[in-house]
């Protein structure tokens, strides 16, 4: 069996290299995953330019992973070894603090942060705390669930938890990583819903998404268009 993992860490600003270190192994209450997919997300930029405040280098970015379980550490009862699993930006939380307490978890004020508090997924390998693992089917790609852990959960938490009821109208900004799947998410909770993006190259795609109406912004004004569609 192999003793170590190939990673790719920042060693410092603006400096990525592959190195190769001794397999971890997971302490109490943290899962070992074996990483199938790691999406590049926009904020991975934050830790190999070191811009998160309290970074420490080196650091291995990357919070949208997919993998399954290679070991648990001790405590951990929920996950089993092979076990499909992801994990994204959220790591992590104390589950002591105030505000984890009123349930405000991502506000932990001792939150853990994959890829920038702890290293992330550009790797063979990592560790995450079990807290902040999330079960994955079989049946989703590897390279298909990674964003969502990231674009997939901002999107689909901004619309479960806005006022809206089956049949509102939904304006989506944007029809780029985030918007193409806010698109698919208000489709499919039965929202009208409308793409706004600057020229009419995304049109089409947005329609096949779901949308039922494209403005360009370049071309009208998407504000006064969606109020004279109610």
């Amino acid at each position: 069996m192999a003793k170590t993992y190939k990673a790719v860490e920042v060693g410092a600003p603006g400096s990525l290299r592959i190195v190769e270190r001794p397999i971890p192994q997971p302490a109490e209450g943290q899962v070992l995953i074996r990483v199938e997919a790691c999406g590049v997300c926009h904020t991975d930029s934050l830790t190999v330019e070191g811009q998160f405040p309290g970074l420490r280098f080196p650091r291995v970015p990357g919070h949208e992973v997919t993998g399954r379980i290679e070991a648990v550490g001790s405590g951990v009862s929920q996950w089993r070894f092979r076990q499909r699993v992801g994990v994204g930006f959220f790591g992590g939380s104390d589950g002591h603090c105030e505000l984890c307490r009123r349930g405000d978890f991502i506000n932990c004020q001792n939150l853990t942060i994959s890829g920038i508090s702890m290293d992330g997924g550009y790797a063979e390998m990592m560790i995450a705390d079990a807290n902040a693992v999330v079960s994955l089917p079989d049946s989703l790609n590897a390279v298909d669930a990674a964003p969502l852990l990231c674009a997939g959960v901002t999107t689909y938490n901004a619309l479960r938890n806005a006022p809206l009821r089956s049949g509102d109208l939904v304006a989506v900004q944007g029809v780029g990583g985030l918007g193409h799947l806010g698109i698919q998410f208000a489709r499919r909770m039965g929202f009208r819903t409308v793409a706004i993006a600057r020229g009419s190259e995304k049109e089409k795609l947005a329609k096949e998404l779901g949308a039922i109406s494209y403005i360009d912004a370049q071309t009208e004004d998407p504000a006064a268009t969606l109020q004279r569609m109610g």
